[in-house]
């Protein structure tokens, strides 16, 4: 995959590679909307061991090493989004456009630029 001639070019493509690889181990009956969502919240956490106590500056600019075991992390969490996304008919890209147009109008780029308040946090 160093080449990236195998890599996946879209979530449809891993999302059946993830299915076979599921079924292939018989997990089907494990992978459950609520046991992939814990899961997906578990690799979460570890995810943000890597990033505790670091400052700003250090969480930015991580060695190659890091930089490797945080990019497996963040593959766990995008492997459990689109498990959970399948079982539970969930197109992901439709749901971000979708989500992405309610942010647009929760916060409007006049109103919110270089402020990073929550939306209800701005009144009107």
């Amino acid at each position: 995959m160093a080449d990236g001639s195998d890599r996946p070019d879209s979530l449809d493509r891993l999302n059946a590679r993830l299915l076979d690889f599921a079924r292939e181990r018989d997990w089907e009956p494990f992978h459950s909307p609520k046991n992939l969502a814990m899961a997906l919240a578990g690799e979460a956490g570890e995810l943000l061991e890597h990033f505790q106590w670091l400052t700003e500056a250090q969480s930015a600019a991580l060695d190659d090493e890091k930089r490797r075991r945080v990019a497996h992390e963040l593959a766990d969490i995008l492997i459990y989004l689109i498990r959970i996304s399948e079982r539970l008919g969930v197109d992901l890209i439709a749901a971000a456009e979708e989500k992405i147009r309610i942010n647009e109008r929760r916060y409007p780029a006049d109103k919110v630029r270089g402020d990073a308040r929550r939306a209800e946090e701005y009144g009107d």
